[in-house]
């Protein structure tokens, strides 16, 4: 019984101490909750609709600007984003040019994103190979959007912002497959191919097999070409190794180019984050800036001078 007590004062103890404490005095009133601040919206960047006249079609154009774009007249290369709608690629891509912002490993770029609708149609060229040729207009066009960026994207792109000469396309999976065509059939296009992925698999690795004549044509112009495959192997790794040794074989004396094989370390779904850094780094990067000697708290034993004490 005297148990039961104790017990059941040390819960209404517990009920006034180890909650909401007991207000015993009238003169103190409890604090009022302040309401809740209505949030300002994030804004990141703007978004066109282009009234295509070769798209035959409205099309959506995503645009990131660096932080300090309108304080100065500075000009910027630009990164133009195949699959570059705000619901694809553009955000984690316009994210990394933020992060040249912050860390200046690599230069500041004005990022164009240009979403697909239909990507087997927009990205990949006329099959040749039966097994792959699809009624129209399901497959195929490849030729049209390229003509649709070349005659009303980057148009659009220069009569409104200030860029430098540097201009650079980047993609993954079928939007490398696009950029990889690009690179060989219209290398003036862009200075910089970044193709990760790329999905040489279509029609039978045919692009992969013409490589040698289309790289042939070209000339000795300056041009950056980043290459990167995952697990996937198959036709996808074999029709890149078909470029890759093309490129060996018939390397333009102006092409500067890298490859990199993550096929133990990336699969389709994980690499192109990563490998977009990596390629950033490779076509736009800088030397890392000289900060002099460590500070005294990076050295082992190291102790402050009289003036940081």
């Amino acid at each position: 019984m005297i148990f039961r007590s104790i017990a059941f004062g040390l819960g209404l103890f517990c009920l006034s101490s180890c909650g909401q404490p007991i207000n015993t005095h009238n003169d103190v009133t409890a604090p009022e909750s302040k309401p809740v601040q209505i949030g300002e919206p994030i804004e990141i960047g703007r978004s066109f609709t282009l009234a295509s006249k070769v798209m035959q079609a409205d099309r959506e154009i995503n645009i990131w600007l660096p932080p300090h774009y309108h304080e100065g007249d500075q000009k910027y290369p630009v990164l133009y984003v195949i699959d570059g709608g705000l619901a694809q690629d553009f955000h984690h891509i316009s994210g990394l040019s933020q992060l040249a912002s912050i860390n200046g490993n690599y230069q500041e770029l004005i990022v164009v994103g240009i979403k697909t609708e239909n990507r087997l149609n927009e990205l990949a060229h006329k099959a040749s190979d039966p097994r792959y040729i699809q009624p129209e207009p399901k497959v195929g066009k490849s030729h049209i959007f390229t003509q649709f960026i070349q005659e009303e994207v980057i148009p659009f792109v220069e009569e409104n912002y200030r860029i430098d000469d540097r201009r650079a396309v980047i993609g993954e999976s079928l939007a490398g497959l696009f950029i990889t065509e690009l690179f060989l059939k219209h290398p003036d296009m862009f200075t910089d191919y970044i193709a990760i992925s790329p999905s040489l698999w279509w029609d039978d690795k045919n692009l992969a097999k013409s490589a040698p004549l289309f790289l042939a044509k070209h000339d000795d112009k300056p041009r950056h070409l980043y290459l990167t495959m995952g697990d996937e192997g198959g036709t996808m790794q074999g029709g890149l190794d078909l470029v890759l040794a093309a490129i060996h074989a018939n390397q333009p004396k102006g092409l500067e180019w890298k490859y990199v094989d993550r096929r133990h370390s990336e699969t389709h779904a994980s690499i192109y984050h990563g490998a977009a850094l990596d390629a950033l780094k490779f076509s736009f990067g800088l030397p890392s800036p000289d900060f002099g000697p460590n500070p005294w708290y990076l050295v082992e034993g190291g102790q402050p001078t009289d003036n940081e004490k």
